[in-house]
């Protein structure tokens, strides 16, 4: 697997932060479109969200041999982690902490934490150690190809497992494409997913095994 790096520059900096205003933006007009009558993540707002599309995120418990790393109590539990945006509950969990640090240095803490109705594509710590270390230090210092790369593991809506599979765009604005059944899905004819359907706040993630990569 080979990242496109892109200098890192003046304008590769204004590059990130525009792309991450285009998120914020993008991520508000997803919301907007749907009921807001109900907060997100409560049970009122879960039973809407599932009565209205089949394809929301509903309360149906989290699947995968990868869910045994999921601790079993606490803010990193998923009991624990639907209480928290989803920027905050990925925080909590162990398997998830180099996926933290980047979100953090893309600086999209905020606007994953304040968006609704997301699904998020979450590779492990394992999944970024496929990338060579001196590759992923560049991406991880390049901003605006960080953002980039972080984007296209985001979906606008929740999708429950009944409704993964199919091409879906990203807001990197790329597509990707699940396919699979069941409890059983592969992303972009690559990456596994290892524990789907977990729920946070404000968002359905499906932490995956490999690091997900939009064309150039």
């Amino acid at each position: 697997m080979a990242f496109t790096l892109r200098p890192t520059s003046r304008h590769a900096a204004l590059g990130a932060a525009a792309a991450a205003g285009l998120l914020a933006v993008t991520l508000s007009a997803c919301s907007s479109g749907g009921s807001t009558s109900n907060a997100v993540g409560s049970p009122a707002a879960a039973a809407s969200a599932s009565a209205s599309d089949p394809g929301m995120g509903a309360s149906t418990a989290p699947f995968g041999s990868g869910c045994a790393a999921v601790p079993t109590s606490g803010a990193g539990s998923f009991s624990g982690m639907a209480q928290d945006p989803v920027a905050t509950a990925a925080s909590h969990n162990p398997a998830l902490s180099t996926l933290v640090t980047a979100v953090e240095k893309a600086g999209l803490t905020d606007t994953l934490n304040s968006a609704k109705d997301i699904t998020v594509f979450a590779p492990t710590n394992d999944a970024f150690a496929k990338i060579p270390k001196a590759t992923l230090d560049s991406v991880l210092n390049n901003k605006a190809e960080l953002t980039k790369v972080l984007t296209y593991h985001v979906v606008p809506g929740q999708l429950s497992p009944s409704a993964l599979a199919g091409t879906h765009k990203t807001l990197e604005g790329g597509n990707l494409t699940v396919t699979g059944s069941g409890e059983t899905f592969t992303v972009n004819g690559t990456s596994m997913v290892v524990c789907g359907d977990v729920h946070t706040a404000n968002a359905t993630v499906y932490i995956i095994d490999t690091v997900l990569m939009p064309k150039s």
